[in-house]
């Protein structure tokens, strides 16, 4: 690892935070998260990172530097967004609630470690009504922890950071006293009227911007068992597309470079619609919701919808709802979704369609996280370096793995029971890991 300002990942997922953070130009030194699927697709896009598959509650800050190699002046920042299964809103004492001990647990992370700056993530819906209660307590609590909080605090729209997407999430600054607060990062782009305001805003990128370039995954029979496939003739042509599919020095920004093949198209496999869904989509208006399915139809020359991650098993496994392209008559796969996150091509995901899209529907987009972050190294009197040094990704094997396999790998219990579904709908999954790993050494 280089001399890079250190950072620590707290309830990581896949890596959207930690990708936005690494290209901002921070190390990303260890990574926690307690589903082993997830903590197997971070390890395998951050073959350097620190994966420490577990909850975080009884996790020390001790822990965590012997597990990175850290001393006790290393941690630059702390970030992440506890889970947001439903905040407890009773009394004076909210934050003791067991409901709301995930939140509680990063702020006691953030104080063992004695992190020069930290960065909560969150839901919209902390700031409306009641919930402010909770979110001034918060505040509250890390200003008798030491900690000066940049206020007030900003929803941030991902529109408004050259993602397209319509995606609002809080976001709560704050440095250790003595040290410089960073500031909330300015919107980059933003409509015609925004534009009319403000010539420094560029326009917000389209579905369309994101999407026309990837090749259609219904031309490929293969992709109907397998996730991913080698297409030669793949050459973006609007800018957002190119950022994203790496083809200049740039599109890496102060991260490090992967070793990857842009001729491989992933995270594709195809969706098998029945011909009924395919004339409701195809007749379903752009920017509109189709009426039985309730999927939203991207609009090509606007953003998508905000991606959301279904539910996990204890809440009954409730697929992501991928919204319709607007050119095609099918959902969009998760490469696609990829795209409309602000992922790059080169970044995977686990082979099935369902933990795909909850990795990218429960992850913030790497572009705003990349945001965020460059606001902390100002902050910190950083100007970050590029990196000319390219990293190999993990293997393969760690994106095929079910939950009990990822499991043994880590080590761990499992922590998260079986999904409640139907006996068919589970072997149809089983099966397609099970071909996706006959495949996979191919590619």
């Amino acid at each position: 690892m280089s001399r890079r300002p250190k950072a620590i990942d707290l309830f990581a997922g896949a890596g959207g935070m930690s990708l936005g953070f690494e290209q901002a130009g921070f190390d990303i030194a260890a990574a926690v998260e307690i589903d082993p699927i997830h903590a197997a697709t971070h390890h395998f896009n951050f073959p350097e990172t620190c994966i420490m598959a577990r909850s975080v509650l009884g996790l020390s800050g001790r822990e965590i530097r012997a597990a990175a190699g850290l001393s006790s002046s290393d941690v630059s920042v702390v970030f992440g967004g506890p889970p947001c299964q439903g905040f407890s809103l009773i009394g004076q004492r909210m934050l003791d609630d067991p409901r709301n001990q995930l939140v509680r647990e990063f702020l006691r992370i953030v104080v063992e470690l004695n992190a020069t700056y930290f960065v909560f993530e969150n839901v919209k819906g902390l700031t409306v009504g009641k919930h402010r209660n909770f979110l001034n307590l918060l505040v509250d609590e890390f200003s008798q922890h030491g900690y000066d909080i940049c206020l007030p605090w900003r929803v941030l729209n991902a529109k408004n950071y050259a993602i397209p997407q319509d995606r609002e999430r809080l976001f709560l600054l704050g440095a250790r006293r003595g040290f410089a607060i960073p500031a909330y990062p300015q919107p980059a782009t933003g409509d015609i009227g925004d534009l009319f305001e403000s010539l420094a805003l560029k326009p917000m990128p389209t579905c369309r911007d994101a999407l026309a370039d990837i090749p259609n995954n219904e031309d490929f029979d293969e992709l109907m068992s397998v996730d991913g496939v080698h297409v030669e003739s793949w050459i973006p042509e609007a800018d957002y597309a190119k950022n994203l599919h790496c083809d200049s020095p740039e599109a890496w920004h102060c991260g490090y470079r992967r070793k990857w093949n842009p001729k491989l198209l992933t995270s594709s496999l195809r969706t098998a619609h029945t011909d009924i869904s395919r004339r409701r989509f195809a007749e379903t208006k752009q920017g509109e919701i189709e009426p039985i399915s309730r999927f939203f139809k991207l609009p090509a020359d606007g953003q998508s919808n905000t991606l959301r991650a279904g539910t996990d098993a204890s809440r009954g496994a409730f697929t992501s709802p991928r919204p319709i392209h607007y050119k095609y008559a099918r959902c969009v796969s998760v490469r696609e979704m990829a795209r409309l996150h602000g992922y790059p091509d080169w970044f995977r995901f686990h082979i099935t369609k369902w933990h795909g899209a909850r990795q990218i529907g429960n992850s913030v987009p790497p572009p705003l996280a990349r945001a965020v972050a460059e606001e902390v190294l100002k902050a910190m009197g950083i100007a970050p370096k590029k990196q000319q040094r390219a990293l190999s990704l993990g293997k393969t094997e760690l994106l095929a793995m079910d939950m009990t396999e990822a499991a043994e790998f880590w080590n761990v219990d499992v922590p998260i029971s079986r999904r409640n579904c139907k006996n068919g709908t589970r072997k149809r999954k089983q099966g397609e890991i099970e071909r996706e790993r006959q495949s996979i050494r191919r590619l």
